[in-house]
């Protein structure tokens, strides 16, 4: 092993509320750099993954980044997967955000460089049965915000067509009715649309113009997004957040099924998710960034943000519903393990890029350290009327 300064010495993970799992990379010469993990309903998994990663780069070179991601990612004849793919991510940011203060730079300047000063951002609005989302949205907007996302409906079943049509399009009417063409709307479908519900839907949204809809297909049956796109529908096809790599997203784009692809940095990692948007610009495929995430994560993809052109806008969970009601937990925000929130807060919806090391913020080690603690989210357990257990 080498005997450098740039030796990674300890990887450490920390859970701390309301939901992030961040990682700490340390080198031999007392360096740090952070990085965050996510699929916290499976934080032991990820915990347990990102120890045995360690195995394999700790002792090594942190500055040879590519290497050490390949050995993350092909070290084991087992491979792939959300959870291996978040704690190597995990891991990856650290060392970009350690490399890129070692050199007194952003990390977006050794990927090409800004091609942009600011980045636009969108907030949720609801929850998972969603409800109230005019009052929530009126918030948004005085926040700065102009778009916001929201989920099309709780549980669907194949023959809910009617029931499920009809609430999703009275709730994007209330939004329209109430602020007209001066907020864009966003609609999640989580994959728990079924294809025929999904296929009407498509048609019914059109007249409304909405920025995408999101996840209509889950990614194991993504072979039917050809069929959700031969509807012929307008409305813009989001999908992505799952996808591990460059080799998960190639179908997506080779058959013209996504127009806007939504990558996990903590999934992906940071240069992977450089990767793909730049693969996806070949396509003409905007990419918005899959991001409810804590306060790493979200610094970690605006880098990508600020030096990718077909980037289109960030997600941010400010505010959002997941950071609330399991087992307790404090509310908590983005900001409550940043020494400055300033680098991650908003100004008229937009983040704007600065010049700041690293991967732009500095999280403060005794907060995270004094918070730490094992937590565990319960899976949401949804059935159908007859039982049957049903999509999240």
């Amino acid at each position: 092993m080498p005997d450098l300064p740039s030796r990674i010495e300890t990887i450490e993970t920390f859970q701390v509320p309301p939901r992030w799992i961040l990682v700490r990379v340390t080198t031999a010469d007392g360096a740090v750099g952070w990085g965050e993990a996510i699929v916290a309903k499976r934080a032991r998994a990820v915990v347990g993954a990102v120890a045995d990663l360690a195995d394999n780069v700790v002792g090594r070179d942190a500055r040879r980044i590519e290497d050490l991601w390949q050995r993350m990612h092909r070290g084991g004849f087992f491979r792939g997967g959300p959870i291996l793919g978040t704690a190597a991510a995990a891991v990856e940011q650290a060392l970009w955000d350690r490399k890129a203060r070692a050199a007194g730079l952003a990390v977006h300047e050794f990927l090409g460089g800004a091609v942009r000063e600011r980045v636009r951002a969108y907030a949720w609005v609801g929850g998972d049965d969603p409800d109230g989302v005019v009052e929530h949205a009126r918030q948004r907007l005085e926040q700065g915000f102009s778009a916001v996302k929201m989920n099309a409906t709780a549980t669907a079943d194949h023959l809910d067509r009617h029931a499920v049509v009809d609430d999703a399009l009275a709730r994007v009417g209330s939004l329209r009715d109430a602020f007209g063409a001066d907020l864009d709307i966003a609609l999640d479908f989580h994959g728990r649309v079924p294809r025929p519900v999904t296929k009407i839907l498509l048609r019914e949204l059109e007249p409304f113009r909405l920025l995408w809809v999101e996840e209509p297909i889950t990614p194991e049956t993504d072979d039917a997004l050809r069929h959700v796109a031969s509807v012929g529908s307008s409305v813009p096809v989001a999908t992505g957040e799952r996808l591990t790599s460059r080799w998960d997203v190639l179908p997506l784009l080779r058959d013209g099924v996504v127009d806007v692809l939504q990558p996990d940095v903590s999934i992906t990692g940071l240069f992977e998710l450089e990767k793909i948007a730049r693969m996806a610009e070949v396509y003409d495929v905007a990419v918005a960034p899959h991001c409810p995430n804590g306060p790493v994560s979200l610094a970690a993809s605006l880098q990508v943000g600020f030096c990718c052109p077909n980037v289109a806008i960030q997600e941010q969970s400010g505010g959002i519903h997941y950071h609330q009601g399991y087992d307790g937990l404090p509310t908590g925000e983005l900001f409550d393990y940043l020494r400055d929130p300033a680098p991650l807060t908003t100004t008229g919806g937009y983040f704007h890029r600065g010049d700041a090391a690293g991967l732009g913020i500095d999280v403060d080690d005794d907060a995270v350290r004094a918070s730490a603690g094992a937590w565990s989210l319960p899976d949401p357990d949804w059935t159908h009327h007859d039982g049957r257990y049903a999509e999240w």
